[in-house]
């Protein structure tokens, strides 16, 4: 039997890079405190270590998916396995805070090349829209387990062998995951593979850039520094010279006639808006366990497992619901849960009951499990599959963009007070994130 005739063993073979890439910010967000004490890390240093590798992925995301049409998709797979592996080990071995913030970087760079590329096999071996549908909703199960895994795995780890030990499970995952590609995976390209845009590139990588480094910096340099000033200017010069430059080139980086497509421009802004929720409230939801609720990093994993499982439940439910073409239920659903668990954590105070935050937490994981899969599916589908390593890299960068701003974003109204204060003013603005994907949702799936 052919590698082509073995879809589910291909499908399976990709998930595995999900697998790492999620459970690997899990067990980041709850070794953050081990993580600041042993390497005498600030707040800002600890954001940087979840925005470092969420800035590098977001940034080469397009790059990678476009590199993988042209030169092979399994062949830049393996690679960036091969990268991702080496990154972890290294950042095992980070002798300080920013030489763990150097090797997330080197870590990011092979993950930029992972989902998106895997992403792309996917639509390519999986061409019924229905088919499509479940597999991408299986994605998203597959994301719930991780996430599932990553936080009592992790609260284990630091709590018996330290925190290095959470990137060293990374190895033996992608080594064993580089064997099941050479043997599964078939190779493809895309029939007329993009050019590449190093200027477009350039450019999307400085606004990214300078935007995250303004929104971490600022509380800490003050908003009139110099260094934060020049990063917010940098950050709009390069913007306003994005979009006319992309216009104009015959295959830009990034491709603006997508965004024509009402659920594609949906799509992205749903994926920035919930991923942002999400990613600050583990952030401040870690630290917030552990440092003012003195909970260990094993009991802190614990109580955030009912995230993850409730994800785990909704994803695959909410790729039935898409592939059924009822995707507005599926987003009104993740919206209200969102908002509600959101509601429920800005009255929270060290003495919360456990069981309260228990049922928020759930409810969160409710609200992820939900929107992902109609976001995924409303990226890919009705672009032409030749196209498929672009678009689904435009998808997975408008993830990462909305965890590196949630993690900043969740520094800066944070900055000066307690982590319970910062909780409690984040979960005001995750509410008007879940607001936000009722209404985008609503309008992105009417009758046209």
């Amino acid at each position: 039997m052919t590698r082509a005739s073995k879809p589910g063993l291909v499908l399976a073979t990709c998930c595995i890079s999900l697998f790492l890439v999620a459970m690997d910010v899990t067990i980041v967000n709850v070794a953050l405190p081990a993580i600041g004490r042993d390497l005498h890390a600030s707040v800002d240093g600890l954001q940087w270590s979840i925005d470092g590798y969420t800035l590098v992925i977001a940034s080469f995301l397009v790059l990678a998916g476009s590199m993988a049409d042209r030169i092979g998709r399994r062949r830049v797979f393996q690679i960036g396995l091969g990268v991702f592996s080496i990154g972890s080990f290294l950042c095992s071995l980070a002798p300080s805070i920013h030489g763990l913030v150097a090797f997330r970087v080197l870590q990011a760079l092979g993950g930029a090349m992972l989902n998106p590329v895997a992403m792309s096999i996917i639509v390519n071996t999986f061409t019924e829209p229905r088919d499509r549908a479940r597999a991408i909703g299986t994605w998203g199960a597959v994301f719930g387990i991780a996430t599932a895994l990553g936080p009592p795995l992790g609260g284990f780890l630091v709590d018996t062998v330290g925190w290095r030990s959470i990137f060293w499970i990374n190895v033996p995952i992608a080594l064993g995951a580089i064997v099941l590609t050479a043997r599964f995976v078939p190779e493809s390209r895309a029939p007329t593979p993009r050019r590449f845009d190093p200027i477009g590139q350039l450019l999307f990588a400085v606004v990214l850039a300078g935007l995250v480094s303004a929104l971490i910096e600022g509380p800490r340099l003050g908003w009139d520094a110099p260094l934060v000033i020049a990063a917010f200017g940098g950050a709009g010069i390069a913007f306003a010279l994005l979009i006319p430059y992309e216009r104009v080139r015959a295959q830009p980086l990034i491709e603006l006639g997508f965004f024509k497509s009402p659920p594609f421009s949906a799509a992205i802004v749903m994926a920035i808006v919930s991923f942002s929720a999400f990613s600050g409230f583990l952030f401040l939801s870690s630290l917030y366990l552990q440092d003012a609720r003195g909970l260990s990093a094993t009991r802190a994993g614990l109580q955030m497992l009912p995230i993850a499982i409730t994800l785990v439940i909704c994803a695959p439910l909410s790729g039935r619901l898409v592939g059924a073409g009822r995707a507005r239920y599926a987003l009104v659903g993740a919206g209200a849960a969102m908002a509600l668990a959101s509601i429920m954590m800005t009255d929270l105070g060290v003495a919360t009951s456990l069981v309260y935050l228990a049922v928020a937490y759930a409810l969160f994981g409710i609200g992820q499990g939900l929107v992902n899969t109609p976001i995924t599916n409303a990226a890919v589908s009705g672009m032409p599959k030749e196209q498929a390593g672009v678009a689904s890299a435009l998808a997975s960068t408008s993830r990462q963009v909305g965890s590196s701003l949630g993690v900043a974003i969740a520094g800066t109204v944070g900055h000066g007070t307690t982590f319970v204060e910062s909780l409690q003013t984040f979960s005001w603005l995750a509410t008007g994130c879940g607001i936000a994907v009722i209404a985008i949702g609503v309008w992105a799936t009417r009758q046209r």
